[in-house]
């Protein structure tokens, strides 16, 4: 029977936490995707998974179309690797396209007035546009104020038409059509099966539960495709069949998860991941997820990021383990800031 430090590295390992290497696209696609509604989150994210990197490379991946940035697991906003964008696209798009039709009716936006969207997005975009320029310009009978252009925008990344672009001044997010930016749509098949094998890559060993939450999908969904490609125990639990996880070597692996990490989202409960006395201290309601202090795949603590005139205080609730120290300057130097280490009591 596996136990639950084994269960722990073999995850810390796949996701790329035990050591960390390679470039901005293999840190995004080991993980098929970070969540990216938060700008810096989506950065440290890579920096965890990477050596040597800055927050400037991730920009340079982003405005050379090697990552993109769409809405994908759970019908939020991901960085995914360019290369994946297509099939993880057909898995899930529709799926969230169609959920959110409700909402879109409540703010005015049927069929009709979607078509005729997506049609001035065609005509609108091209060249990189922030979302108050594209709602300018559509002159569409919304409130521009409102929660509509953002459904919008959202039901038109859903259906594959378009994603973020890149960066404009001060960080305001810009939209691309998807065909201008990453070439034309390719013949996409079995994108549930890739999907079910890349997550076992990543995340495994997992059950068709995990997968569910960590995709937003209905588990009907996503059980067949890991039938197809991962090995099934009696309780349920799949994994890869191939798998050939490292052994532990005994030594502690400290590492610093921003906002929303990978490692916390990807399963359905974060019991192994979480102690019981940090769960509230951890998921703090409506979806949020702290930033942690991680070791060898425990979570023992939280951190904030804390601007001062000087920098960055990296404030620690919880255990400060040895090494915590390296990470501290790690994060200054992917950001390019001063940071320091500072603790709050719990």
């Amino acid at each position: 029977m596996v136990g639950d430090d084994q269960v722990r590295w073999a995850r810390v390992v796949r996701q790329g936490l035990a050591s960390p290497g390679g470039s901005v696209v293999d840190a995004v696609a080991r993980v098929v995707g970070v969540q990216a509604q938060d700008l810096r989150a989506s950065r440290l994210a890579v920096r965890v998974r990477t050596v040597g990197l800055t927050s400037a490379d991730v920009d340079v991946a982003v405005r050379e179309r090697a990552v993109v940035r769409t809405w994908a697991m759970r019908g939020t906003l991901h960085m995914v690797d360019a290369a994946d964008y297509f099939w993880v696209n057909d898995a899930l798009g529709a799926y969230f396209a169609q959920r959110g039709a409700g909402r879109r009716r409540q703010l005015g936006l049927d069929d009709a007035l979607l078509e005729r969207a997506a049609g001035r997005l065609e005509v609108e975009l091209r060249k990189p546009l922030t979302r108050p320029e594209l709602v300018e310009r559509l002159e569409l009978p919304i409130d521009p104020t409102g929660q509509a252009p953002a459904h919008l925008l959202a039901w038109a990344a859903n259906v594959g038409l378009v994603c973020r672009g890149p960066e404009g001044p001060g960080d305001e997010p810009t939209y691309v059509l998807v065909r201008e930016w990453l070439g034309p749509r390719p013949d996409v098949r079995d994108s549930l099966v890739t999907l079910a094998r890349r997550y076992l890559a990543a995340y495994g060993p997992a059950t068709a539960e995990d997968l569910a939450a960590w995709s937003g999908l209905p588990v009907t969904r996503v059980r067949p495709g890991l039938d197809a490609v991962g090995v099934r125990t009696a309780d349920g639990v799949y994994a890869t069949g191939d798998d050939r996880t490292p052994l532990d070597d005994g030594s502690s692996r400290v590492r610093l998860l921003g906002h929303f990490d990978a490692y916390l989202l990807g399963y359905r409960g974060r019991d192994l991941a979480v102690p019981a006395e940090l769960r509230r201290r951890v998921q703090t309601g409506g979806g949020f997820v702290m930033p942690t202090v991680l070791v060898d795949g425990q979570v023992v603590g939280t951190w904030r990021p804390v601007s001062t005139k000087n920098g960055l205080l990296i404030d620690v609730t919880g255990e400060t383990p040895g090494g915590i120290g390296n990470e501290v300057a790690d994060i200054g130097r992917f950001l390019g800031v001063h940071t320091a280490l500072t603790t709050t009591a719990g």
